[in-house]
Protein backbone atom coordinates (compact mmCIF):
# COMPACT_ATOMS: atom_id res chain seq x y z
CA UNK A 1 0.00 0.00 0.00
CA UNK A 2 0.90 3.92 -0.90
CA UNK A 3 0.03 5.89 1.93
CA UNK A 4 1.42 9.60 2.56
CA UNK A 5 1.84 10.77 6.41
CA UNK A 6 -0.46 13.52 5.87
CA UNK A 7 -3.07 10.70 4.63
CA UNK A 8 -2.61 8.68 7.78
CA UNK A 9 -2.79 11.63 9.67
CA UNK A 10 -6.03 12.66 7.99
CA UNK A 11 -7.36 9.38 8.58
CA UNK A 12 -6.52 9.72 12.05
CA UNK A 13 -8.06 12.54 12.76
CA UNK A 14 -11.45 11.39 11.31
CA UNK A 15 -11.79 8.15 13.12
CA UNK A 16 -10.48 10.10 16.69
CA UNK A 17 -14.23 12.06 16.41
CA UNK A 18 -14.23 13.55 19.70
CA UNK A 19 -12.45 10.86 21.77
CA UNK A 20 -9.34 12.70 24.48
CA UNK A 21 -7.37 10.07 23.95
CA UNK A 22 -6.57 8.28 21.02
CA UNK A 23 -3.21 5.38 20.45
CA UNK A 24 -1.99 4.99 17.21
CA UNK A 25 0.87 1.53 16.95
CA UNK A 26 3.71 1.97 14.47
CA UNK A 27 5.16 -1.78 14.25
CA UNK A 28 7.99 -3.33 12.35
CA UNK A 29 11.32 -4.66 12.45
CA UNK A 30 14.46 -3.38 13.44
CA UNK A 31 15.61 -0.37 10.52
CA UNK A 32 11.79 -0.11 9.23
CA UNK A 33 11.62 3.73 10.28
CA UNK A 34 9.34 3.32 12.85
CA UNK A 35 10.86 6.73 14.81
CA UNK A 36 11.25 8.82 11.90
CA UNK A 37 7.83 7.98 10.86
CA UNK A 38 6.26 8.63 14.59
CA UNK A 39 7.89 11.67 14.60
CA UNK A 40 6.73 12.62 11.44
CA UNK A 41 3.24 11.32 12.37
CA UNK A 42 3.68 13.44 15.86
CA UNK A 43 4.51 16.99 12.95
CA UNK A 44 1.70 15.80 10.81
CA UNK A 45 -0.76 15.87 13.30
CA UNK A 46 0.39 19.11 15.41
CA UNK A 47 0.24 20.63 11.74
CA UNK A 48 -3.61 20.31 11.89
CA UNK A 49 -4.26 21.88 15.07
CA UNK A 50 -3.87 18.37 17.01
CA UNK A 51 -1.36 17.94 20.30
CA UNK A 52 0.49 14.70 19.71
CA UNK A 53 3.41 12.68 21.71
CA UNK A 54 5.72 9.80 20.99
CA UNK A 55 5.61 7.02 22.86
CA UNK A 56 8.89 4.65 22.47
CA UNK A 57 9.02 0.89 23.25
CA UNK A 58 12.55 1.17 22.92
CA UNK A 59 12.75 3.09 26.67
CA UNK A 60 11.59 -0.25 28.07
CA UNK A 61 15.47 -2.40 27.01
CA UNK A 62 16.29 -4.02 29.78
CA UNK A 63 19.71 -2.77 31.37
CA UNK A 64 22.73 -4.13 29.89
CA UNK A 65 24.10 -5.39 33.09
CA UNK A 66 20.37 -7.82 33.58
CA UNK A 67 21.34 -9.18 29.88
CA UNK A 68 25.03 -10.08 30.33
CA UNK A 69 24.00 -11.99 33.43
CA UNK A 70 21.52 -13.43 31.33
CA UNK A 71 23.56 -14.46 28.58
CA UNK A 72 21.43 -12.24 26.30
CA UNK A 73 23.55 -9.16 25.20
CA UNK A 74 24.17 -10.52 22.24
CA UNK A 75 20.81 -11.04 21.32
CA UNK A 76 19.75 -7.50 22.88
CA UNK A 77 16.21 -6.30 20.92
CA UNK A 78 14.92 -10.24 21.14
CA UNK A 79 11.31 -10.18 22.96
CA UNK A 80 12.54 -11.48 25.99
CA UNK A 81 15.11 -8.50 26.37
CA UNK A 82 12.58 -6.19 27.30
CA UNK A 83 10.19 -4.93 30.11
CA UNK A 84 7.40 -5.92 28.79
CA UNK A 85 5.21 -5.98 32.09
CA UNK A 86 6.65 -2.40 32.40
CA UNK A 87 5.85 -1.77 28.80
CA UNK A 88 1.84 -2.71 29.31
CA UNK A 89 1.61 -0.81 32.62
CA UNK A 90 2.47 1.96 31.16
CA UNK A 91 0.66 1.59 27.76
CA UNK A 92 -2.66 0.97 30.17
CA UNK A 93 -1.67 4.32 32.73
CA UNK A 94 -1.75 6.26 29.24
CA UNK A 95 -4.82 4.38 27.84
CA UNK A 96 -7.51 6.92 29.76
CA UNK A 97 -5.97 10.29 29.38
CA UNK A 98 -6.70 11.29 33.40
CA UNK A 99 -3.22 11.68 34.52
CA UNK A 100 0.44 12.59 33.77
CA UNK A 101 2.58 9.87 33.05
CA UNK A 102 6.68 9.84 32.69
CA UNK A 103 8.32 7.61 30.65
CA UNK A 104 11.70 6.17 29.63
CA UNK A 105 13.96 7.21 26.56
CA UNK A 106 16.38 4.82 24.88
CA UNK A 107 19.72 6.40 24.54
CA UNK A 108 21.19 4.19 21.54
CA UNK A 109 24.62 5.98 21.48
CA UNK A 110 24.89 4.57 25.55
CA UNK A 111 22.72 1.72 24.84
CA UNK A 112 20.55 2.60 27.81
CA UNK A 113 17.65 3.31 28.93
CA UNK A 114 16.73 7.28 31.04
CA UNK A 115 14.19 6.74 33.13
CA UNK A 116 10.98 9.92 33.09
CA UNK A 117 12.76 11.36 30.37
CA UNK A 118 9.69 12.27 28.97
CA UNK A 119 6.02 13.51 29.77
CA UNK A 120 2.87 12.03 28.46
CA UNK A 121 -0.19 14.70 29.73
CA UNK A 122 -3.39 14.57 30.07
CA UNK A 123 -3.60 17.18 26.64
CA UNK A 124 -2.16 15.04 24.65
CA UNK A 125 -4.61 13.77 22.84
CA UNK A 126 -2.64 11.59 20.09
CA UNK A 127 -0.32 8.92 21.53
CA UNK A 128 2.25 7.14 18.88
CA UNK A 129 3.46 4.43 20.20
CA UNK A 130 6.46 3.02 18.00
CA UNK A 131 8.28 -0.52 18.68
CA UNK A 132 9.41 -3.35 17.22
CA UNK A 133 6.72 -5.53 19.12
CA UNK A 134 3.57 -3.83 18.82
CA UNK A 135 1.16 -6.18 16.72
CA UNK A 136 3.54 -9.11 17.65
CA UNK A 137 1.37 -12.34 18.34
CA UNK A 138 3.59 -14.30 20.80
CA UNK A 139 3.75 -14.43 24.38
CA UNK A 140 2.87 -11.12 27.09
CA UNK A 141 2.66 -8.96 23.57
CA UNK A 142 -0.28 -10.41 22.50
CA UNK A 143 -1.79 -8.41 25.76
CA UNK A 144 -1.66 -6.03 23.60
CA UNK A 145 -4.41 -6.61 20.88
CA UNK A 146 -7.37 -4.30 20.82
CA UNK A 147 -5.71 -1.61 22.83
CA UNK A 148 -4.54 0.33 19.91
CA UNK A 149 -7.23 2.74 18.18
CA UNK A 150 -5.23 2.63 15.10
CA UNK A 151 -1.82 0.84 13.99
CA UNK A 152 0.63 0.32 11.05
CA UNK A 153 3.01 -2.15 10.28
CA UNK A 154 5.92 -1.19 8.54
CA UNK A 155 7.05 -3.83 6.48
CA UNK A 156 9.84 -3.33 3.67
CA UNK A 157 11.68 -6.14 2.02
CA UNK A 158 14.46 -7.91 3.75
CA UNK A 159 17.49 -6.66 1.28
CA UNK A 160 16.19 -3.13 1.64
CA UNK A 161 16.45 -3.75 6.07
CA UNK A 162 19.84 -5.45 5.60
CA UNK A 163 21.03 -2.30 3.82
CA UNK A 164 19.21 0.20 6.54
CA UNK A 165 20.78 -1.77 9.08
CA UNK A 166 24.04 -1.83 7.92
CA UNK A 167 23.74 1.99 7.87
CA UNK A 168 22.77 1.56 11.09
CA UNK A 169 25.61 0.42 12.50
CA UNK A 170 28.31 1.61 10.60
CA UNK A 171 27.07 5.12 11.90
CA UNK A 172 27.67 4.08 15.32
CA UNK A 173 31.27 3.49 14.07
CA UNK A 174 31.26 -0.35 14.34
CA UNK A 175 33.89 -2.43 12.57
CA UNK A 176 32.48 -4.81 9.87
CA UNK A 177 33.05 -7.57 11.94
CA UNK A 178 30.69 -5.72 14.51
CA UNK A 179 28.11 -4.88 12.47
CA UNK A 180 27.84 -7.95 10.47
CA UNK A 181 27.09 -9.54 14.19
CA UNK A 182 24.93 -7.02 14.87
CA UNK A 183 22.73 -7.48 11.44
CA UNK A 184 23.05 -11.31 10.87
CA UNK A 185 23.47 -12.65 14.34
CA UNK A 186 20.33 -10.27 15.29
CA UNK A 187 18.89 -8.08 13.94
CA UNK A 188 17.62 -9.34 10.57
CA UNK A 189 16.86 -12.94 12.72
CA UNK A 190 14.45 -10.27 14.36
CA UNK A 191 13.05 -9.16 11.56
CA UNK A 192 12.10 -11.99 9.77
CA UNK A 193 10.42 -13.24 13.61
CA UNK A 194 8.55 -9.82 14.04
CA UNK A 195 7.08 -10.06 9.95
CA UNK A 196 5.89 -13.69 10.58
CA UNK A 197 4.18 -13.38 13.51
CA UNK A 198 2.15 -9.94 13.30
CA UNK A 199 -1.32 -9.31 13.94
CA UNK A 200 -3.31 -7.30 11.15
CA UNK A 201 -2.98 -3.68 10.87
CA UNK A 202 -4.69 -1.06 9.64
CA UNK A 203 -2.07 -0.02 7.52
CA UNK A 204 0.81 -1.91 5.92
CA UNK A 205 3.65 -0.43 4.39
CA UNK A 206 6.54 -1.94 2.48
CA UNK A 207 8.18 1.62 3.00
CA UNK A 208 8.85 4.30 5.49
Amino acid sequence: MSVTIDEIAGDVVSRAGDVKRFLIAIAGPPGAGKSTMADNLADALRARGETAEVLPMDGFHMDNAILIERGLLSRKGIPETFDVRGFLDIIRAVRPADQEVLIPVFDRSRELAIASARVVSPEHRFIIVEGNYLLFSQGKWAELEGIFDYSVMLAPPIEVLEERLWERWRGYKLSEEEASAKVYGNDLPNGRLILGNRRRADVTLDVA
